[in-house]
């Protein structure tokens, strides 16, 4: 499902039980100088990311200051974050001119601590070099694993090139273990220059025709099920926020699209992407 951009006025684009995506939960919160904006959500856990700006963020008394530190947009400097336990209150206050903030969340059932990640803590894989140039940042990655139920946040950059993301195409829609688990996931695009624009594509079966969709700066995309690769128009730079919800686990476990599940073995690093997703 595509949801087009869109003045949220800071209320959830992806709200809990969402009838597509039921185990995701997406918000934008938009602040100028000196503005709070507080949030609870029972039931889910979340993670607060600045796409840009700077927030001071409070989870349930514990501080976590000066969170985030990109300015013009996702390409200025490298993504933080702050995870809030299920049900937790927390609280941003724009420290900078102007702050847009992300906020992912998975649904969960036990109460962890809150804790932050910062600039340092990253994990990235992949490089513009790549076959299908991408690169990953893991926010809450494998190596949050034991601090965190089942919500991954990643940021995943496309080069100009016209390249692919998402390929070999794959599918996570059904708890079917070893081979595939459940995980809903929901995107939000951007691009630069922001007048750029792409194609997300989803294809229900193998080798039978799907879906595409035409996105654009600021897109929301929700996938329930289905093979869903993505592309970028040549010239242009794609980002995509980047949430997962395991039904049972918080690994990902991927099923490739059998027509092209061969390529895994064609794509420099793609397996080692593939097996960070924890």
């Amino acid at each position: 499902m595509h949801i087009a951009p869109f003045d949220n006025q800071n209320k959830p684009i992806v709200d809990t039980d969402d009838p597509t995506v039921p185990l995701n939960y997406f918000n934008i919160v938009k602040l100028k100088k000196g503005e709070a904006f507080e949030y609870q959500v029972p039931g889910y856990e979340t993670c607060i990311v600045p796409a840009t700006g700077s927030v001071d963020v409070d989870v349930e008394s514990v501080p976590f200051p000066a969170l985030g530190n990109r300015g013009e947009d996702v390409w200025d400097g490298e993504p933080e974050g702050a995870y809030v336990p299920v049900g937790a209150k927390a609280q941003m206050v724009c420290v900078s001119e102007s702050a847009e903030v992300f906020v992912a969340g998975a649904k969960y059932d036990k109460v962890l601590d809150p804790f932050d990640v910062r600039e340092h803590d990253l994990v990235q894989y992949g490089s513009d070099d790549t076959k299908t140039h991408r690169k990953i940042k893991h926010i809450l990655g494998q190596k949050q694993h034991d601090k965190v139920g089942r919500l991954l946040v990643s940021e995943l950059f496309t080069v100009g090139q016209g390249g692919w993301s998402g390929f070999p195409s794959h599918k996570h829609d059904t708890n079917r273990l070893p081979d595939e688990t459940r995980h809903d996931e929901t995107y939000n695009f951007r691009f630069k220059p922001n007048w750029g624009s792409g194609l997300q594509m989803l294809q229900r079966e193998d080798n039978a025709p799907g879906d595409a969709y035409h996105i654009v700066d600021g897109s929301t995309i929700c996938i329930d099920t289905g093979y869903h690769p993505c592309c970028v128009l040549p010239g242009y730079e794609m980002y995509y926020f980047t949430i997962l919800g395991g039904l049972t686990q918080r690994s990902l476990v991927q099923y490739f699209q059998p027509t092209h599940a061969y390529q895994i073995e064609t794509i420099p690093g793609i397996k080692d992407m593939i097996a960070k997703f924890k």
